[in-house]
Formats: structure tokens, sequence, C-alpha cells
């Protein structure tokens, strides 16, 4: 009987296009459930998506601390946020809980 071989899954291959990038912080944020560091995680998939060296230039940051700041391991502070959401080329935008 042979084995099955099997590799990690990285969503980060499957972020092709800024709508997939989009939908995909979209969800994250839903699920996330007030956690910070799940979106956080969620920014560093697309961010490795459209390369970190890149996204970390465009936001103002040593891609080091890009990296820490969206390892999911911390919530970063809420201007990396903005400023990566930004050099990402999404933006973020609020609707009533209530409508």
């Amino acid at each position: 009987m042979s084995k099955t071989k099997t590799t990690r899954y990285d969503v980060a291959e499957h972020l092709r296009t800024p709508k997939e990038m989009a939908a995909y912080l979209e969800a994250s944020i839903e699920e996330a459930n007030g956690d910070a560091t799940l979106i956080a995680k969620a920014l560093g998939d697309i961010a490795r998506a459209k390369g970190m060296t890149k996204v970390a230039h465009d936001a103002g940051l040593s891609r080091e601390s890009l990296y820490k700041a969206l390892s999911g391991e911390r919530s970063p502070e809420f201007d990396t946020i903005l400023k990566v959401v930004e050099a990402l080329g999404l933006k973020l935008h609020a609707t009533p809980v209530h409508a």
C-alpha cells in the first residue's frame, strides 16, 4: 500500500486578484469575532501573496516588523493595520449591524 503524500496548504498561493484578497479579508473579519490577531494573520496571508518586501516598502515599514505585526502571534497597532491595508490596495469600511 502506498502512502498518501500531502503538502501544507498555503492560502497566499490562492489569493491572485484584488477581489479575492478583499473577499478573504472580509471573511476573516466576519469570522474573527473581535480577535485582532486573526485579522492580522489574514493581512499577513494577503501581504505574502502580494510580496512582503513590496508591501513593507509601500506601508513604510521594515520587512521584519511587517512579518512580526502580521504573524498572528500578537495584536498589531491599529495604525499599522491601516498602513498595511492601504499598501495592499484595500479599503476598510463599516456597515450597520442592524440595517
